[in-house]
């Protein structure tokens, strides 16, 4: 198992938060973790670990008493960051955070450019068209970009779909991202299909033609446990779960 040695936050909302406990407290099972663990995100992030500290209080206490981990293990550091820029350095990689647009009431958010020896990844987070992300995505080896997708009927006839939309990225604005950013390759990632009872979900396939209506380039869908090696090339490699 690969050794995570910091989690960085995007934003607040439950889906990108409710992996942290399993992350934090599995981890330090075995005493495979003997480091405290570090949690790296926009202002909320202390809060949001504080909080965590103490739903858990009894769960930590008896794993100290009866199987005798390690503290440090459960130990936590916190680093919050208010502006754009460099929120992580070391070992030659480092982690630059970016405001997004996810919408009026969803702050902060953010995403992730990280640079490692001439190379660099862009996470968008979850954000609608943002120029923020063109910029900072300019050139990269790999732009990781959200993407959700409806048939306009849904949209036309549901205004709590219409919301959903409105914070997120179409596919043909993604495309244009992507045709101004220029990466060596463009990767959707956080897919959300919307439907109703009535009006089936999108596919893949509707993703996939709404971006080429604005983009040409180099295109993969992501899926779980894909992974990419990055060079002179970028190499996507799939693993079957």
């Amino acid at each position: 198992m690969s050794k995570v040695d910091a989690l960085f936050l995007t934003h607040y909302h439950s889906d990108h938060t409710l992996g942290i406990p399993d992350l934090w407290l599995t981890g330090w099972l075995n005493n495979s973790r003997k480091e405290p663990f570090r949690l790296i995100g926009p202002v909320g992030a202390k809060s949001l670990m504080t909080s965590l500290e103490a739903a858990y209080a009894l769960d930590i206490k008896i794993r100290l008493e009866d199987e005798k981990l390690s503290p440090e293990g459960i130990a936590t550091v916190v680093e919050e960051f208010e502006k754009d820029g460099v929120v992580y350095d070391r070992d030659d990689v480092k982690v630059i955070a970016f405001t997004v647009d996810h919408g009026a009431a969803i702050k902060p958010a953010v995403g992730y450019r990280i640079e490692y020896k001439g190379r660099a990844v862009v996470i968008s987070g979850d954000t609608r068209y943002d120029q923020n992300v063109i910029k900072y995505s300019a050139g990269v080896d790999l732009l990781i970009h959200e993407v959700c997708v409806a048939r306009t009927e849904l949209l036309s006839s549901n205004p709590y779909m219409r919301r959903v939309m409105d914070h997120h990225t179409s596919p043909r604005e993604a495309g244009q991202v992507f045709s101004l950013a220029k990466p060596k390759l463009a990767v959707y990632s956080h897919l959300v299909f919307l439907g109703s009872d009535k009006i089936p979900r999108a596919t893949v396939e509707d993703i996939v033609a709404g971006t080429r209506e604005t983009y040409d380039g180099p295109l993969q869908v992501g899926a779980d446990l894909m992974s990419f090696e990055i060079g002179h090339t970028v190499i996507v490699r799939q693993r079957n779960p």
